[in-house]
């Protein structure tokens, strides 16, 4: 079952912030990647390659987990995980170029095989949001 999305964690999810997406190999060891994500509604928007990992084992398994930090402040983050509820088809890299875009100000610049570009539609069913109490100040 699908969970509304707060609005602090909508705002993670609107700003070019980068998610890290965990999905299940078909032996049940975990893959994380990072990834762009976008926001439509209270569902999480990955844009990838058919030919991806993260594409092959979401067929197989919807089931991923996402963690998301602020890059202003890493330590705003949220942890959610959710389910791919649909794929659909970006030939036309209307929806990779929009998010795209959002991370880098340009278009997708990979062009090949659009045929093969997919959005994975990511249903969050269990969603945590935090601020912790401390200052990024690295040595």
């Amino acid at each position: 079952m699908a969970t509304k999305l707060s609005d602090e964690i909508k705002a993670l999810v609107r700003g070019a912030n980068f998610a890290h997406l965990a999905t299940l190999m078909d032996d049940g060891a975990p893959q994380v990647a990072p990834v762009w994500v976008d926001l439509e509604g209270d569902r999480i928007l990955v844009c990838t390659g058919e030919g991806s990992r993260k594409a092959k084992n979401t067929k197989r398994d919807p089931r991923v987990g996402l963690s998301i930090i602020a890059m202003d402040n890493p330590y705003t983050e949220a942890q959610l995980r959710g389910r791919v509820v649909e794929r659909r088809p970006d030939a036309d890299f209307k929806t990779t170029d929009r998010v795209a875009h959002k991370y880098t100000r340009r278009p997708f610049p990979f062009r090949q095989n659009p045929a093969e570009r997919v959005v994975l539609v990511i249903g969050v069913e269990r969603a945590r949001y935090a601020v912790l109490p401390l200052t990024h100040t690295p040595a």
